[in-house]
């Protein structure tokens, strides 16, 4: 892939858990992918939080971080504006932190594409009204 892969919570998690029912796809995408991937804190976050029992979880996410493989590629102070007229926006969905600094991601990197678990990337527009770019299993 040539375009830029914007990294959510779901496919981080279920790449690094075993046990996780996407983990098979993840790891297809992430081996079909050329790093590095971007992201945003928030996703981190979410990511450590959600993969607190798992032994040695968080230090994969760190390891992912130092390796240059995931790196974080916004500034949520930079843009707090724009991220909360998108949290309104969506506040119906709701939309979290995370997914609106992804949004905000993909307004900023516009060949950009979000890999994803998350069903709600089908609604939410980037730019006020233009489809943003997923890639996320088919059963989803």
């Amino acid at each position: 892939m040539n375009r830029r892969v914007l990294l959510d919570t779901g496919p981080l998690v279920a790449l690094l858990n075993g046990r996780d029912k996407h983990h098979d796809w993840a790891k297809l995408q992430w081996s079909q992918t050329t790093p590095p991937f971007l992201t945003c804190e928030p996703v981190l976050s979410e990511a450590c939080f959600l993969l607190r029992a798992m032994p040695g979880g968080n230090e994969a996410i760190m390891e992912l971080l130092r390796r240059h493989v995931v790196e974080v590629a916004f500034h949520l102070e930079d843009h707090v504006d724009a991220v909360a007229r998108l949290t309104r926006k969506y506040a119906s969905v709701p939309m979290s932190l995370a997914d609106g600094c992804l949004v905000r991601m993909a307004e900023l990197f516009s060949e950009s594409t979000i890999l994803t678990l998350d069903l709600d990337f089908r609604i939410y527009r980037k730019n006020g009204r233009h489809i943003v770019p997923v890639i996320m299993p088919e059963e989803s």
